[in-house]
């Protein structure tokens, strides 16, 4: 199981995500767009594919020329049939890559929140096993509209569009669930100036918010990321399956 990672800052850690992988016995070959490095040339190496989040926006052509094409690979991937994550500025991307709109700034969250799952949701692989709503961690400004061959899988009041899928198995979550305990912590720590300015007062309260609602939304962000992880080996074995 190939899978290849495209990282968008630094300090975006895969957390929840990394230990799902390394359970699977996946394969890792990262790609830091922001810093330079190409991105994957074309789907054949790998069986899946994850755009991680980022402080830029899913439109910021003018300092990051590589997002265009980012979006674009996002969408030969689905359309091979092959695995697809983007978690956060990674699901703006995707959304970007299906003519959906990137709204800039018009959807503030920061900390754990409570997101509910819809009724499709309730049915599909990725949220099947989080119950009709669950806490989870956010972080971003901006979201998007429903790309239109898209089904809504998550929502809350601030952000619609907080986890969709496309075709069998690409999906977009606004949500970081990949951010356990060990990411938060490595994020209040990197970024302390940032997180006082658009929340001020939250890293003083940090330990009382953290021991309230870390361990559900842990729990929450290993189920989701072994689900998706299981997809990809649901696609390769249907691949193999193909050639026999």
């Amino acid at each position: 199981m190939r899978v290849a990672i495209v990282e968008n800052m630094k300090n975006t850690p895969l957390g929840a995500l990394g230990i799902a992988l390394k359970e699977a016995g996946a394969e890792l070959e990262w790609f830091r767009a922001w810093d330079g490095e190409r991105l994957p040339r074309d789907v054949t190496a790998h069986d899946a594919l994850v755009v991680l989040g980022g402080e830029q926006n899913a439109r910021d052509d003018d300092t990051h020329p590589y997002l265009p094409e980012l979006a674009q690979l996002m969408r030969r991937f689905e359309e091979a049939d092959k695995a697809v994550l983007g978690i956060c500025l990674g699901s703006q991307i995707l959304a970007r890559a299906y003519e959906a709109e990137n709204l800039i700034g018009a959807a503030r969250e920061f900390g754990w929140t409570a997101v509910g799952v819809t009724e499709e949701g309730k049915t599909d692989p990725l949220l099947s096993g989080v119950g009709d709503d669950f806490t989870i961690f956010e972080w971003h400004s901006d979201t998007f509209t429903l790309p239109a061959r898209a089904v809504r899988l998550a929502t809350n009041d601030i952000a619609r569009n907080q986890a969709y899928r496309i075709g069998r198995a690409a999906y977009g979550t606004q949500f970081h669930f990949e951010a356990n305990a060990a990411v938060v912590e490595g994020w209040r720590r990197d970024f302390k100036e940032t997180i006082e300015r658009i929340e001020p007062s939250w890293l003083e309260r940090y330990p009382e918010i953290a021991a309230k609602h870390a361990p559900a939304a842990e729990t929450a962000g290993l189920a989701v990321a072994r689900a998706w992880v299981g997809m990809i080996g649901v696609a390769v074995e249907r691949r193999e399956e193909a050639t026999l």
